[in-house]
């Protein structure tokens, strides 16, 4: 609906203009009221696996 201009619809602000420019879809304003929370589970109680290391490391940093 939201491409076919009848409509809105919510993304991420970390992708919205990735969004924009595959749906050729506008911008219309954005907040920073909403919270997103991510967790990474595992079994272990500290991480030792090198590549999930640098993927938490990586992860936070971009979510911040």
């Amino acid at each position: 609906m939201g491409q076919a201009g009848a409509g809105v619809f919510i993304v991420p602000t970390a992708i919205a203009h990735e969004v924009a420019k595959q749906y050729q879809v506008e911008i219309i304003g954005n907040t920073s009221d909403i919270r997103e929370q991510f967790f990474a589970i595992s079994t272990e109680q500290r991480i030792s696996n090198p590549a999930v290391v640098a993927i938490n490391e990586t992860a936070r940093d971009w979510l911040k």
